[in-house]
């Protein structure tokens, strides 16, 4: 082939270059992820409402959580209507929030207890203290054993099978 006749071949795939758009190969399509949306639990909603109204109170991961003040669920109640929440939504949420190692490290004696705008209204008592460490270390305890709810099951099959052969060695006696 010469050089002549390169020259018209490129002329021609350049001409049809530009008659013909090129085309793009077609993308299978994605698959939809944002209509499988797992559900959300609706405690997880009503503590979301409640970090958004009162921040220094309810004060999002990672920061750690401060002690609320006693009775702030009557606080919570007397707001209800406001923040969209109902007395249940309400109890199950301070429920969730006050149950775990993050909640139960910021029980320290003597720290402050906030109200709903974050202004220290009391202090943890040692007592609170005390059971906070108790919880977390039951947790713990807890978490570290495979299974308690098996070993006592299985401690008291042992001891009423061994219950039930005792009898029967007694009547085999005169």
């Amino acid at each position: 082939m010469g050089f002549e006749q390169l020259a018209q071949l490129k002329a021609q795939l350049a001409k049809q270059s530009k008659s013909a758009p090129a085309k793009k190969p077609a993308r299978p399509p994605r698959p939809a992820t944002n209509a499988q949306k797992q559900p959300v639990d609706p405690v997880v909603h009503a503590i979301g409402k409640l970090q958004r109204r009162f921040p220094l109170a309810f004060p999002k991961n990672p920061a750690p959580k401060v002690p609320l003040k006693v009775g702030v669920i009557d606080d919570l109640f007397a707001q209800a209507s406001d923040i969209g929440l109902t007395e249940t939504e309400i109890r199950e949420a301070i429920k969730v929030w006050c149950r775990g190692a993050r909640y139960w490290s910021c029980l320290v004696e003597n720290a402050a207890r906030v109200d709903l705008a974050g202004n220290p209204t009391g202090n943890v008592t040692a007592a609170d203290a005390g059971r906070a460490r108790h919880l977390e270390a039951r947790r713990t305890a807890r978490a570290s054993t495979p299974s308690a709810s098996s070993a006592s099951s299985a401690s008291s099959a042992s001891s009423a099978s061994s219950a039930s052969s005792e009898p029967a060695a007694e009547k085999g006696q005169p």
